[in-house]
């Protein structure tokens, strides 16, 4: 049973936090059974949406973030007076698709997908946080393979990479039109 106890107690970790939290890990700090954590959140989401508040937790695959809501994104930019970030190239969005459909993938992989070197794109999606070093392969040179990250999942308003749209038959549509501008980890 999720009381206002269990609902502050969620609320005060996942803003402290400050980043995706497993719900695993939410569940045992706030003393309720893992399969109550969908609950608590919504019940979380129903007060911010009943008090029209800036924020929103978010689901981010098997973890939780505590955000504000896309519409006071122009607001925070202008508070933080940080400027607007450059938007993704193409040849940025052409990596970020190829490391999402095929994860984890190595930096010659893309490259021989693409047919071109790809190292300065991938490294600026990497401090971009957008994709992450998932492991390096058991082969010669142990090459390290990436993945996408909870920030591009974030970004591109996915819950998880099963949201992906199914690319077969896509044709020339684009397939990260939704992508948000604000890509910097919060």
């Amino acid at each position: 049973m999720i009381n206002d106890e269990n609902l502050s107690a969620a609320e005060a970790v996942l803003f402290a936090y400050g980043e995706p939290i497993k719900g695993e890990l939410l569940a045992s700090v706030c003393s309720i059974d893992k399969q109550s954590v969908p609950q608590l959140i919504h019940k979380l989401n129903e007060r911010y949406e009943k008090y029209d508040s800036a924020l929103e937790v978010l689901k981010l695959d098997d973890s939780y973030q505590l955000a504000t809501r896309k519409k006071y994104a122009e607001s925070i930019r202008s508070a933080l007076e940080t400027g607007r970030t450059a938007a993704l190239s193409a040849a940025a969005m052409e990596c970020l698709a190829i490391i999402a459909y095929n994860q984890p993938v190595t930096r010659s992989f893309v490259e021989n997908v693409r047919g071109i070197d790809s190292s300065s794109v991938m490294n600026k999606l990497v401090e971009r946080g957008l994709i992450e070093e998932a492991e390096r392969l058991d082969v010669p040179g142990r090459p390290i393979s990436y993945r996408t990250t909870n920030n591009f999942l974030r970004c591109f308003s996915l819950s998880s990479l099963d949201d992906l749209p199914d690319i077969a038959g896509q044709g020339d549509t684009d397939l990260f039109s939704s992508v948000r501008t604000d890509t910097q980890e919060k």
